[in-house]
């Protein structure tokens, strides 16, 4: 695939959104099927996804890729692992580090590695070919292959194919090598004291600050299956598998007895029916599922004495590899690029449905439920991608019946069991034109969910537009959920709004946005249309926040300033005040599908700039690149950088404003001003993330513009001269925003964190950001000037 074609395959995912960029073929469907098929035994490396991958992406701020190798793993991967995978000795490799600023490295545990795998395969996947990432992770080819499958689409993330990248073999520096990694140290000690933060607070701080108990043991609660639900996810969880590794436990006392106090009443995590229950044509797949149903039940237990109930999210059946189907003919469904689905609508699969959910429910009788998703994510049932007119059972059903009775085979299960979990069943993805036919075939025992803001009409800057998903700055309910809800009440089912109440992909990289006007206007409005039951949000979001408790409180019949004098104290009104300056300024976000997933928004600062186009798409939440066209949507792009300058402007000035109230505030507890304090510090994180968004974009536009008049010509002289002035102010706008955040990051571990992406960066990408922008003002923009 050509640079044009990756770009072009990127803008219509954009446009279409995630199901139609998935119905057309996109990389879920065609890129990464076949890698796990059967490999042969000689090939351990065949399980993983390869393809004509593209060339990787450079960074000439360092003098070598063995460099920018060292630097990156620097905080996460111990220099003895880092010298074994690169040839180098342990020596080499730590004064390496020492020539280029870093501080001795501190000691790195297991966490690093279990809580932090994403973070340090997304900072190699453009540097180590498969067998180095193997060995710098530690792990086999079929973990990987399975993570990169399974990790919330890690693959699609990584840009949906593998950088062909050279063995890396650390040889001696030359004396120009050696002088450029003397000249990063110099420039790091006059920038900053420690670009790695090893002083600081620690990457995953946070995880020992929220599994401590948060004050005197309180009474054990107990689970109320009548109150209305509000559920979310683990705010540091592993996605893949978590019921494994009692280490990582993902929900634990401390935390939570923090989401109880802020008004959380459900959690949820993933759950693989093969590894939870028996696969009986494959049972290897099932190797430790009844240690993993052990593992449920306990936290199920564990949660009840909080008060909460625990959800698993179902997308099921998997589809196999077609080398499954050799022996399985009959079960063969839709294909979808080298696997196909498990047929549900074959009698034989849909009791592989009933049975593992009666046995899931009998192991954990205490689980609150599940949620599907039946028509997208991964390729499950037949009508799941919207290829089910190639299946000859499941064509002359149609959607609506096939997946409304994946549903039912889901509430079989449960009834099989004699339990009471609840399912709801969630409409994503569901055609507009077969939906409501699906909602009257649910079993009476199914409750609707619906994304609350989904097709809510905005305007942004002129440009008109429809939320999809994800979106904090629109303040729903929208008229597809609505109208999803009355069907689903005509039938006397329950309905349940899905919203975002901490944060969005609009900026997931800070613990919560303090926008609370917005989320406190969603709850008022879900509960004048009799809404009671709230899923609080995806894998984001799930910090226990004032955004959670506001959502309780106003749902309940309490107001924003009620929260905020229960949190705050004197400090409420100040408080409150910058969360409706915030909000406010939060309605101008460019929203668009296209942009959510593709801009720069959870890298913010740490994303290079490039004194050349990549050529590289920009992936989901994974790798902007420089992709403008696939950041800015349908707006313009001085009309898109515009309206990140409206909402960083808003967000720095309403923390200014607050922090200088707090400064004349006495009166204040400990835990009332520092939880002031932290919506300033939020709100100052925030603001930088949009402030250089809107950087990158002016810059990649500037950086063509220069181009477009005739070489040789007083037009082009002008235009160059122009741009470069524009250029240069955008790379020193951008070296300040890196170090303001580097400053915020290295006080605050959770800054930069998302549960199912890790660390989107940590303070030594924030330095190598200062890097990437003094070498292209050293280096690269005296010779465009030149060049015009």
């Amino acid at each position: 695939m050509t640079p044009h074609d990756r770009q072009r395959s990127a803008t219509d995912w954009s446009r279409r959104g995630f199901f139609g960029w998935l119905a057309a073929g996109g990389a879920l469907a065609s890129g990464f099927p076949h890698w796990l098929a059967a490999a042969a035994p000689a090939d351990p490396l065949a399980v993983l996804p390869g393809g004509p991958g593209p060339e990787p992406v450079a960074a000439p701020h360092f003098p070598t890729r063995w460099h920018a190798f060292v630097w990156r793993n620097w905080p996460l991967v111990p220099s003895e692992r880092l010298a074994a995978v690169s040839g180098a000795t342990v020596r080499e490799v730590r004064r390496v580090a020492r020539l280029m600023g870093l501080r001795a490295q501190p000691r790195i545990g297991p966490d690093a590695l279990r809580r932090g795998y994403i973070t340090i395969i997304r900072r190699n996947w453009h540097l180590l070919p498969y067998p180095q990432l193997l060995a710098l992770l530690g792990w086999d080819a079929d973990k990987l292959a399975y993570t990169l499958r399974e990790d919330d689409f890690l693959w699609i993330k990584l840009g949906g194919h593998k950088p062909r990248c050279a063995a890396l073999q650390w040889c001696p520096a030359t004396p120009a090598e050696e002088a450029a990694a003397k000249a990063i140290g110099r420039t790091i000690r006059g920038e900053l004291d420690d670009p790695a933060n090893a002083g600081g607070e620690p990457p995953f701080a946070f995880v020992g600050a929220l599994s401590r108990s948060p004050g005197a043991p309180r009474p054990s609660a107990t689970v109320d299956p009548a109150a209305p639900l509000r559920f979310c996810y683990s705010y540091f969880a592993p996605y893949g598998d978590p019921l494994l590794e009692p280490e990582l436990d993902p929900y634990p006392d401390g935390l939570l007895a923090r989401l109880a106090a802020s008004g959380v009443n459900g959690v949820w995590l993933q759950g693989v029916l093969s590894r939870l229950a028996p696969f009986p044509w494959q049972p290897a797949l099932s190797d430790r599922h009844e240690e993993r149903r052990e593992n449920l039940d306990r936290l199920v237990r564990r949660a009840a004495r909080h008060g909460i109930r625990v959800f698993l999210y179902l997308n099921e059946p998997r589809a196999m590899p077609e080398s499954f189907f050799a022996a399985h003919p009959e079960l063969r469904g839709v294909a979808g690029g080298d696997h196909a689905t498990l047929c549900t609508s074959h009698p034989g699969v849909r009791r592989y449905l009933v049975d593992s959910i009666a046995g899931i429910c009998r192991a954990a009788p205490g689980l609150g439920g599940f949620f599907t998703i039946t028509a997208s994510e991964n390729l499950t049932n037949c009508w799941s991608h919207g290829h089910g007119k190639s299946c000859p059972r499941c064509a002359p059903r149609g959607p609506a019946a096939v997946i409304a009775d994946v549903n039912a085979a889901v509430a079989d299960g449960i009834a099989a069991a004699g339990g009471s979990q609840r399912l709801l069943a969630w409409d994503w993805g569901w055609g507009d034109d077969w939906a409501p036919d699906a909602i009257r075939a649910l079993p009476a025992s199914v409750a609707l969910m619906s994304v609350s803001e989904w097709s809510l009409p905005i305007e942004r800057g002129g440009v008109r537009n429809k939320v999809g998903e994800y979106s904090i700055s629109a303040v729903g309910p929208g008229p597809r959920a609505t109208r999803h809800w009355s069907l689903a009440k005509e039938r006397g089912l329950r309905t349940v709004a899905k919203i975002q109440a901490g944060c969005t992909w609009e900026l997931s990289a800070i613990p919560y946005i303090p926008v609370l006007e917005n989320v406190a206007e969603h709850a008022a409005r879900l509960r004048a249309a009799g809404l009671t039951d709230v899923m609080l949000g995806w894998t984001l979001g799930g910090y226990p926040s004032p955004n959670l408790s506001v959502v309780a409180a106003v749902m309940a019949g309490g107001t924003l300033e009620s929260e905020a004098r229960r949190r705050f104290g004197r400090a409420a009104m100040a408080v409150v005040d910058a969360w409706r300056a915030n909000s406010a300024a939060f309605r101008e976000f460019p929203y668009d599908g296209g942009v959510v997933y593709n801009a720069p928004l959870q890298m913010g600062p740490a994303n290079p700039l490039w004194a050349e186009p990549t050529g590289h798409a920009a992936s989901m939440v994974g790798y902007p690149h420089d992709h403008l066209d696939a950041w800015r949507g349908p707006y313009p792009a001085e009309v898109f950088a515009g309206q990140f300058r409206k909402v960083h402007a808003g967000f720095d000035a309403a923390a200014d404003t607050l922090e200088k109230a707090l400064s004349r505030l006495g009166g204040l507890s400990r835990t009332e001003r520092a939880g002031a304090l932290e919506q300033v510090e939020l709100g100052r994180a925030a603001a930088l993330h949009f402030r250089s968004v809107a950087n990158q974009a002016e810059f990649v536009a500037w950086r063509g513009k220069a181009r477009t008049a005739p070489p040789g010509t007083p037009a082009r002289e002008t235009a160059c001269e122009t741009a470069c002035a524009a250029l240069e102010r955008l790379l020193r706008d951008e070296l300040a925003a890196a170090r303001a955040l580097h400053r915020l990051q290295v006080r605050d571990a959770r800054i930069g964190f998302e549960a199912s992406n890790h660390y989107f960066y940590l303070p030594v990408d924030l330095a190598e950001k200062i890097l990437n922008c003094q070498d292209l003002l050293r280096r690269w923009l005296p010779a465009f000037r030149a060049a015009r």
